[in-house]
């Protein structure tokens, strides 16, 4: 019986530290470390100048939460996304204008002065730090 009750006493003990050691991980975890990303939007059918914009994207995250963070953030910037059950997300629609059987929202990357087509979407692409991401209303 002796045994039992200084069993129970140590693993009340044990609870109580790992429950401390939860709450001051809680209590002092910011969550993953953002980095900034510029985006800039184009219209090659529009004159209008390109809106750019800085957006921030958490370390291993997705270009998908940095469009999201810079839509809380910016009253200016706004987008829909499409989910295909095949190739997941495609974006729809930036600040209103939306593509449709002749046009498309183009994603661009630019990295050290080379610009590249994404070959996954908004759900995939996880930007590096400082990357240059351009979101074009192209054609077919």
């Amino acid at each position: 019986m002796q045994w039992t009750l200084n069993m129970a006493s140590h693993t009340s003990w044990v609870i109580v530290g790992c429950i401390l050691l939860l709450t001051q991980r809680i209590l002092t975890d910011q969550g993953p470390e953002v980095f900034p990303i510029s985006l800039t939007v184009e219209n090659i059918y529009s004159n209008a100048v390109s809106d750019t914009y800085t957006a921030h994207v958490a370390e291993g995250g997705v270009l998908l939460g940095a469009l999201r963070r810079l839509q809380e953030t910016q009253q200016d910037f706004k987008f829909t996304v499409k989910e295909d059950p095949d190739f997941g997300l495609f974006l729809e629609s930036v600040n209103g204008l939306a593509g449709d059987e002749n046009s498309y929202w183009e994603i661009l990357a630019e990295r050290s002065g080379v610009l590249t087509r994404l070959d996954m979407g908004i759900g995939c692409y996880k930007p590096e730090t400082s990357e240059h991401i351009i979101l074009r209303f192209n054609s077919f």
